[in-house]
């Protein structure tokens, strides 16, 4: 046990016997001492047990639950000290205050627009339990990430509609689901067919679009947020993408090779945004004309990224940031994200894992999804950039809310969702204490 929980431990039972010597002492002396201040002795009675603490340090509240409460910290992007308050579970002030602990600092928790699966668990199994998903949502959020949308990869159509409907009717059951799976992200089957350009998914179930399966696609979702990654060189594509822009999808290109032309096209039309820039392409580009190139002259689109170093290396990811005036980090994590090295499944894929967190399919040289932990991502991205933390958080949190239509987070009226960081150095966070809903998240073993 630290230090921490141990203090806070002897807080609480000292308040307890305080509350009990109490009604003890109104005992002993007589009914005339609690008619004068029996009302006080109440009070103070009350305020003994459910008195709120202020957090000074992240381990103090670790095993407890609190969804009512206050922090003082560095807030990560002000850089200043504040006070954060909130009451049950949302934020009610984010305020300057005079000091804070000098090695603790707040910032909102991550947003992962691309999780494909965690922890071990396959999003793409048919097999997978409803106990699967909440150990894969909390090993999330024991690595920062508070919200995420889960994403479904190419599969045949009604497959993919039917474990999508599994997963909303888990998800409306529970409010720990309703707080963390914040919307969906379906990665095909409207994708390129080309070598090297389908990336990972099965180019023979890969199909050009139609308005039938926008349609179906909405109604099997209702009004939950949704993100669409489709080619909008396919066959139809154009159509599709202004109705499910008309629908109120998010439509983000990838998995392509369309011309400067069709990008601009896909635009005009609805499109907002690229999926994992770097990659879901030939590992060999020409060089005077390829679809980097296109997506850096294409205006309008928020480019997502994977900050791992192996997905794109650090000269590419700061070409990247030069070019581009928005990008949103993701981790484009599969099962083995959040767990130990060895070999793991992707839909009907087997892929192997080693220590350096490479994913491959097994026996195959190219990548397949990525074993990144979210809070990884902002280190790694700081490293790369040669920038403070602070800096590279906001894009793994504050841009993919904005991309996927969610206000600002960390400010009054929003879900007390946030991370509090000890002592975070260059290469790590230092320690990690993550708040969903204003109570501690435990940790979820591996």
């Amino acid at each position: 046990m630290n230090a921490w929980l141990l203090e806070s431990t002897q807080h609480a039972f000292r308040r307890k016997l305080a509350a009990i010597l109490i009604g003890l002492f109104v005992l002993v002396h007589g009914q005339s001492l609690f008619r004068d201040y029996g009302h006080l002795l109440a009070c103070v009675a009350l305020d003994c047990f459910f008195r709120r603490r202020s957090v000074d340090a992240p381990g103090e509240m670790e095993g407890c639950k609190l969804n009512s409460g206050d922090i003082l910290a560095w807030h990560y992007s002000m850089r200043t000290p504040v006070r954060v308050e909130w009451q049950a579970g949302i934020i009610t002030s984010v305020a300057a205050a005079p000091e804070a602990p000098s090695d603790l600092w707040i910032a909102p928790g991550l947003f992962d627009l691309q999780v494909n699966g965690y922890g071990g668990v396959d999003f793409q199994r048919d097999t997978i339990t409803r106990e699967d998903l909440f150990h894969a949502v909390r090993r999330m959020r024991t690595d920062g990430c508070t919200r995420f949308f889960l994403t479904l990869v190419t599969d045949k159509w009604p497959a993919m509609l039917a474990r999508l409907q599994k997963f909303r009717n888990w998800r409306s059951q529970s409010d720990e689901l309703k707080n963390s799976i914040a919307g969906w992200h379906i990665e095909g089957p409207f994708l390129s067919a080309q070598p090297g350009f389908h990336g990972a998914h099965d180019p023979a179930l890969t199909c050009d679009p139609t308005p039938e399966h926008i349609r179906e696609l909405r109604a099997g979702t209702g009004s939950d947020p949704l993100l669409l990654t489709m080619a909008p060189e396919r066959r139809g594509a154009l159509e599709c993408i202004a109705l499910a822009a008309t629908l109120g999808m998010k439509v983000s290109l990838g998995h392509t090779d369309a011309s400067a032309g069709t990008l601009a096209e896909a635009v005009k039309a609805g499109a907002s945004g690229f999926t994992h820039l770097g990659n879901g392409c030939t590992q060999q580009l020409d060089r005077h004309d390829n679809i980097l190139w296109r997506v850096f002259e294409t205006p309008g689109l928020t480019a997502g990224v994977i900050p791992d170093r192996i997905h794109v290396s650090a000269p590419l990811f700061r070409i990247f940031h030069r070019q581009l005036s928005r990008i949103y980090y993701t981790t484009d994590a599969v099962s083995p994200a959040g767990a130990p090295p060895g070999r793991y499944s992707i839909g009907r894929w087997e892929v192997d894992v080693g220590a350096d967190q490479v994913v491959r399919p097994a026996g195959k040289t190219h990548l397949a999804g990525s074993a990144l932990r979210p809070i990884q991502g902002v280190f790694r991205a700081a490293e790369m950039l040669g920038c403070a933390w602070q800096e590279s958080w906001p894009r793994a949190s504050l841009e993919p809310a904005r991309v996927a239509g969610f206000n600002e987070p960390l400010i009054a009226g929003q879900p007390a969702d946030f991370c509090l960081l000890k002592q975070p150095g260059s290469n790590g966070p230092g320690e990690l204490q993550v708040y969903a809903r204003g109570e501690v998240c435990a940790h979820e073993p591996e």
